[in-house]
Order: structure tokens, then sequence, then C-alpha cells
């Protein structure tokens, strides 16, 4: 018997391994939490299949997504990376990088994790829609409109509310798994 999946995910069999092993999954670890988050801001105007392609030399680009050394990175660093082809070298998203690697850190000395404050938004537990077909999925919501406006705020860059609203389904904030997905009860639990 074939196993019912979101149709997004398609035949690429990397898309249908981080369907089937990631998407939706509740991160409350905050170095989780800030390769989504960048991964994310990279996507923005992209596909995601784009990305998650090029997601083992991000990692290697970007120290594993370190964010304390992200934090640190001088111009000669951003030069390097925007000659780097295995990535997306888009200036304006390297330096957001860095600028969210900053406001990350603050973040996490105000609340004491980035976990605890994205977290919060969903009073700790994941909204579990109940969504038929892919069509009916939203690609921004009015919190990750609130969540978007307060990262914002807080000096990140490329947080628009449907980044926000992918890093929430790709986080595991929300279970956006369609109703027939095997996957839906799965991280539902």
């Amino acid at each position: 018997m074939t196993k019912v999946r979101c149709a997004w995910c398609g035949s690429d069999p990397l898309y249908i391994d981080y369907h089937d092993k990631e998407w939706g999954v509740p991160v409350m670890d905050d170095a989780t939490l800030f390769e989504f988050l960048i991964l994310e801001t990279f996507q923005a105007g992209l596909s995601w299949i784009t990305v998650l392609r090029k997601r083992e030399n991000f990692r290697r680009a970007f120290d594993n997504f370190d964010y304390r050394k992200i934090a640190n990175y001088d111009q000669e660093k951003i030069d390097t990376l925007l000659q780097d082809t295995g990535i997306i070298r888009n200036k304006l998203k390297v330096k957001a990088t860095v600028t969210n690697a900053i406001a990350f850190m603050k973040i996490q000395n105000e609340f004491g994790s980035f976990s605890k404050y994205i977290w919060d938004f969903v009073d700790g537990k994941p909204i579990i829609n109940t969504f038929e077909k892919m069509t009916d999925l939203p690609a921004n919501t009015l919190l990750s409109d609130t969540i978007s406006k307060d990262l914002k705020k807080r000096g990140f860059k490329f947080v628009g509310t449907t980044v926000v609203y992918a890093h929430m389904q790709a986080t595991g904030m929300v279970n956006d798994h369609i109703v027939d997905c095997f996957r839906y009860h799965e991280v539902g639990q």
C-alpha cells in the first residue's frame, strides 16, 4: 500500500525524505530553529527544493549554522560567501544572516532561549490544523503577521509573514500536513 503524503513533496527523493522526517516535527532546539530561520530567509522568492538541495553547502559555508560565529562575520567572510557557488549568493540575504544571528542572540539573552520566545506565540504547543488538500494551506496567517512584525521590530531581516509561516510549518509550530497524510497523526502526537 502506498503512503499518502502531502502533494508538495512530489516524487523527488530529497523532498520526500524531508517531508517524512523533518517537516512539521516540533523543534525546540535553538540551533535547529536558527538553521531553519536562515534557510527560510534564503528561500524568499525561490522554491524550497532549491534551498534543500544546497542545504549541506549552506552548513559548510555558514559554520554549521553556528549563530555565535555568524554574528562575528566580517566583510571579508561575507565577500567569500558571495563567491561560493554552492549557496544562494544574494548579498542582502548573506548580510541579513549576520544581522539575524545578532538579533537571535539578543532574543536568547532576553528570553533565555529563542525557543522560549518563538514557542510562546503558540503557548508552547503546536497548532493542529485540519486541512484536507494542499490548496487549503495558507501562505500566512494573522499569527505569522504578528511574529513577523515582532521579529522585524527586533532587527531581523527577510522575515516577512510568508517566510515566518513557512518557518512555523517547518519547525512544527503548526501541523499543516493534510489530514490524509501518514505524517499528520505522527507529528500531531
